[in-house]
């Protein structure tokens, strides 16, 4: 299946809504995805995403909509040669390809773009899907934190994949 990587736009706001609003992402998300995920949260991360320059949060658009997000976090300090992944795809496309092809292209343009060394992922340790499409990417498991995260009323093990750039 065909998508694009590319900047939001203000335009973005009723389809993030339409596929950010599923209980079957925000579950795999920290809290600050909220849920349900209402137009004036739409506008708030489109805002925020649109402010990084170079770009570092982009839209995957599928079929003319904004159908999920992928972006690179810069650390700082001591952690700046590092950036953490996040990314999310809207329900109707899981099993396509489409997310371990964003990754990939992501991973090309971040080592590319930005002075880091090493980009990192920190899955949910219930989030199978998320965990292979990070392993079929190349990325490794370096570290799991048992019951280290609190979401829903129970913990959950937090789990950190990276790729390194070799320098």
């Amino acid at each position: 299946m065909n998508f694009t990587l590319r900047p939001w736009k203000e335009t973005d706001v009723d389809s993030l809504v339409k596929f950010a609003n599923n209980v079957e992402i925000a579950r795999f998300m920290t809290d600050g995805f909220p849920h349900p995920y209402s137009p004036e949260h739409a506008k708030a991360f489109i805002e925020f995403a649109m402010k990084g320059s170079p770009a570092h949060i982009f839209a995957i658009e599928v079929n003319g909509e904004a159908s999920g997000g992928i972006g690179l976090h810069m650390q700082s300090d001591i952690q700046r040669k590092n950036a953490e992944m996040g990314y999310w795809l809207a329900q109707p496309y899981w099993g396509n390809g489409i997310i371990s092809k964003a990754i990939s292209q992501m991973l090309e343009y971040g080592f590319k773009t930005f002075d880091i060394t090493r980009i990192y992922a920190r899955p949910f340790g219930t989030n199978i899907a998320s965990q292979k499409v990070l392993e079929k990417t190349g990325f490794i498991l370096e570290a799991k934190f048992e019951k280290s995260l609190f979401k829903h009323g129970e913990y959950l093990d937090e789990l950190v994949y990276a790729i390194r750039l070799n320098k």
